[in-house]
């Protein structure tokens, strides 16, 4: 893997100091099998180094549940927190469900603003 950075088919992260950035890529679905991929992806990337995550999920467009309780659980290893960036309704509301009913092991907290969502993660370096 790049020490810069790392890409597959739901998404591209990097490290940028101290802080892990993770964006999901336009028009983006998530199964199972894709939570399971991006995680190992994201592990293998970390090298074995726990980072805060700001994560723009707003090219989300669909995730079962399934997908939802992995990436709560078992999803957030070598996390120390995550700012999660979203911006439409929608995502608010799917975001705002998966905080409250699938309960992520790690603070998450949901943003519209990036500096915001920085700034969160930031107090977990």
């Amino acid at each position: 893997m790049d020490l810069d950075g790392f890409e597959n088919e739901f998404a591209r992260f990097w490290i940028d100091g101290t802080i892990l950035f993770f964006i999901y890529k336009d028009n983006v679905s998530i199964n199972l099998e894709a939570a399971e991929c991006i995680v190992a992806d994201r592990i293998q990337f970390q090298n074995d180094v726990a980072y805060p995550i700001f994560c723009d999920a707003r090219g989300i467009v669909s995730m079962d549940k399934p997908a939802r309780d992995y990436l709560a659980q078992s999803g957030s290893l070598l996390i120390k927190a995550v700012g999660l960036l979203v911006n439409e309704q929608v995502s608010v509301m799917v975001s705002y469900f998966y905080l409250k009913i699938n309960k992520p092991s790690v603070p998450t907290r949901l943003f519209t603003d990036q500096l915001a969502a920085i700034a969160f993660v930031s107090n977990y370096i």
